[in-house]
């Protein structure tokens, strides 16, 4: 049992290692998919480049939309500042703001960032689209010391439909293909240096020490675990309250419940603080001396939904 624990305990310990492994097999094996049964380049001038290119950076742009949209933290963030501005620059730490965004920012630019590096590495999509260009640069650069047939059969290189011969066709692959996987690792060897900077400027910059930095992790993790269960068991609770009183045509019992103002200061952005040993917004008011008790009167919730606003 004590294996078990630890070896569980380990497992837990490298979720962010994990999940962007199996992120990157997911990468890996979408781009097989996308290659092997989806992509066919057109092969001529007019149509090469656009075609390429879409299926080049297109999942890349959906992969970062669903990256945005599927982080909780930015909803947190967004949700009711077009009604209260101020919610995005808490205390008027606009900076903060700025900073929490390009934190969410580059944590959904993985997804992407792994899907053009699989992409150009594997050469395909780059191959059609490069091909398809009418640049004179471009075409000097691939067709420099050939004949004019070059220029004329380089869109139909990639589609083995050309009129040149299979030695010229395959050096021109190989150029593409190099020049693919160049710009691959570049954009690798970018990612890393970026992200290796950002995290030693951050950890520079921390306000508190590597243990309590480390605490203060663990601390959130468990915040939000524990707040998904109660949030259960209330809603649960609620629930049958009221459709005990409906069903027994009764007044419903007391029921404790934070109200409006409660909701929006534990939902607010959170930023660190000398003078209060205090790990989020949630602790921070609880621990007020001035917290206001008075229950909710009327549920404050949308309309559109179909629920009612106070």
């Amino acid at each position: 049992m004590d294996n078990f624990q630890t070896v569980l305990r380990f497992f837990m310990n490298q979720k962010a290692t994990i999940g962007y492994s199996f992120m990157a097999l997911l990468t890996i094996g979408g781009e097989r998919v996308f290659s092997m049964v989806s992509f066919q380049c057109p092969c001529n001038h007019d149509q090469n480049f656009a075609y390429g290119l879409i299926f080049l950076l297109g999942p890349a742009a959906v992969l970062l939309v669903l990256g945005l949209f599927f982080s909780s933290r930015l909803w947190r963030l967004y949700t009711g500042c077009c009604l209260n501005p101020m919610k995005l620059c808490p205390r008027g730490n606009c900076l903060n703001c700025i900073r929490v965004f390009m934190n969410i920012f580059s944590g959904a630019c993985v997804a992407p960032i792994m899907w053009l590096c699989v992409a150009l590495l594997n050469g395909t999509f780059y191959e059609c689209a490069v091909s398809g260009l009418d640049d004179n640069l471009v075409v000097e650069l691939f067709c420099k010391n050939k004949t004019i047939t070059c220029r004329e059969e380089l869109a139909r290189v990639p589609c083995d439909r050309s009129k040149l011969s299979s030695e010229e066709r395959m050096e021109l692959l190989l150029m593409f293909r190099a020049q693919s996987q160049i710009l691959g690792w570049c954009i690798i060897i970018i990612a890393a240096i970026v992200g290796l900077i950002g995290t030693c400027c951050t950890n520079c910059r921390s306000k508190v020490s590597y243990l309590q930095l480390t605490f203060w992790k663990r601390y959130i993790e468990k915040e939000k675990e524990r707040f998904d269960t109660f949030a259960i068991d209330y809603a649960t609770k609620l629930a049958e309250r009221n459709l005990q009183s409906f069903f027994e045509n009764k007044d419903p019992d007391p029921f404790p419940f934070p109200n409006h103002k409660a909701w929006e200061e534990i939902s607010s952005l959170y930023t660190f603080s000398r003078s209060e040993q205090c790990y989020s917004t949630l602790q921070r008011y609880v621990e007020r001396s001035d917290r206001d008790f008075s229950p909710e009167k009327r549920p404050v919730l949308d309309l559109e939904h179909g629920m009612e606003m106070s």
